[in-house]
């Protein structure tokens, strides 16, 4: 099946004969890839399930306002990833915890998910990836799993493409420093 683009999806949002097939493609090609760029930050498979309906469902309410001076997958992104943070620091406010206590908190839940059992590397990455303030972790993900250009990840995120350079560079460090001191 070939993917439809993202400039036909905004064509029939804009329709209201066709907002609903609309919103079915741009669930399919982005559902998935949202997904797992909020399971990355939450690691918990029913808070990013629950993220990710919620960022779905700004997107039903704001699509008809997107102005279209980025890409839908860049302004998706930008939702996405302002969720999890906002998600991630209600959560340290509401237990009211530090963010090493919640870094404790989601190793834990890392060691009891389904997901990450298979994988000791993996989950090893993951260990070390909770040790990262929330932006440097943002960029890690976008760049290393998403695959992202610094330019896309400077159009999500708003930051100059020097500045997240330097932000990947640094969480890269910190993951290997980490990685080495708990082998």
């Amino acid at each position: 099946m070939q993917q439809v683009e993202d400039s036909d999806i905004l064509k029939k949002f804009e329709d209201e004969q066709t907002r609903s097939e609309a919103f079915s493609l741009l669930l399919k090609k982005y559902q998935q890839k949202v997904y797992w760029h909020i399971r990355r930050m939450v690691l918990n498979h029913d808070d990013a399930d629950d993220l990710t309906q919620d960022v779905f469902i700004k997107v039903w309410r704001n699509l008809s306002s997107f102005r279209q001076d980025s890409q839908l997958y860049t302004w998706l992104y930008r939702i996405a990833s302002n969720e999890c943070i906002t998600f991630l620091n209600k959560k340290k406010a509401k237990q009211q915890v530090s963010l090493d206590d919640l870094s404790e908190q989601l190793t834990s839940n890392l060691n009891e998910e389904n997901y990450f059992s298979g994988d000791a590397i993996q989950k090893k990455l993951q260990q070390a990836l909770l040790t990262l303030p929330e932006k440097q972790k943002l960029v890690f993900n976008m760049k290393y799993y998403d695959d992202m250009k610094f330019q896309e990840i400077s159009d999500v995120l708003g930051t100059s493409v020097g500045a997240l350079k330097a932000s990947y560079h640094l969480a890269v460090k910190k993951i290997e420093q980490f990685l080495l001191s708990n082998d």
